[in-house]
């Protein structure tokens, strides 16, 4: 007489303490919202406290990165809608390059952890339950995932927060999630670092600044012309798949 397999996993179920994790980080976003703290996070609060800022990182060198990059972290965890400015005063206090590679470690570090909570929350679980469709999409995603990373996040066509929380329903690996969300968040972040970097004399001539003025026509058509790069590897497959005869 044989006995029934038990090799089978069971599958992933909905729990409190799954979903705690992700209960914390909405109640988060909520509250940040409600209590209007996005207001201490402007070019106006910047503006006003730009010497204490940069005495303060002046006098704070090892300090002041580290505290950046976890501030950042936090924010790209909760979704708070503040990178923009964040990311142009990385550049505003520490120059491009070094505001690039701050922003970036801290970027890559709080849209990990969303990953991995959405993942452990809810993706394993959604998977589990989904239909052959969403299966088809995840293994088409799963194929080329690096390359689909890398285009989402050079192509600004979606919020930062969707493409951070979008891999953690399709199966992606995390080390690939993590070195297509640092490769790929690059040039975009360079180029506001680049523009916070010149902030100081935008401030002394009493101008006003504008964000809509960062990606200019030129930065966007190196952007695209980087996606189509990343494609390269895409097309490459595709062409070398065999064809049914």
């Amino acid at each position: 007489m044989t006995r029934p397999s038990t090799s089978s996993t069971p599958a992933p179920s909905f729990s409190l303490m799954r979903l705690l994790p992700l209960v914390v980080l909405v109640a988060g976003l909520v509250l940040f919202l409600a209590l209007g703290l996005n207001r201490y996070v402007s070019f106006t609060a910047l503006r006003a406290n730009r010497q204490a800022l940069l005495t303060w990182v002046e006098h704070a060198a090892l300090l002041a990165p580290l505290t950046y990059v976890a501030v950042y972290a936090v924010a790209v965890a909760f979704s708070l809608p503040v990178a923009t400015v964040l990311t142009i005063t990385g550049g505003f206090l520490f120059g491009a390059v070094w505001g690039t590679l701050y922003t970036v470690v801290g970027a890559t570090l709080g849209a990990t952890a969303l990953f991995l909570i959405a993942k452990t929350a809810l993706g394993d679980a959604l998977r589990a339950k989904s239909g052959p469709m969403l299966h088809k999409m995840a293994a088409g995603f799963q194929e080329n995932a690096f390359s689909y990373l890398l285009i989402l996040r050079l192509v600004p066509l979606f919020p930062f927060f969707v493409v951070n929380l979008a891999p953690a329903f399709l199966g992606v690996a995390l080390p690939t999630y993590v070195l297509g969300t640092f490769l790929g968040i690059i040039p975009g972040t360079f180029a506001y670092t680049s523009a916070g970097a010149g902030l100081g004399s935008i401030f002394d001539a009493g101008e006003a600044f504008t964000v809509a003025n960062v990606l200019t026509p030129k930065i966007l058509v190196a952007m695209v012309a980087l996606s189509i790069l990343a494609l390269i590897p895409v097309a490459y497959k595709k062409l070398k798949a065999p064809t049914a005869e």
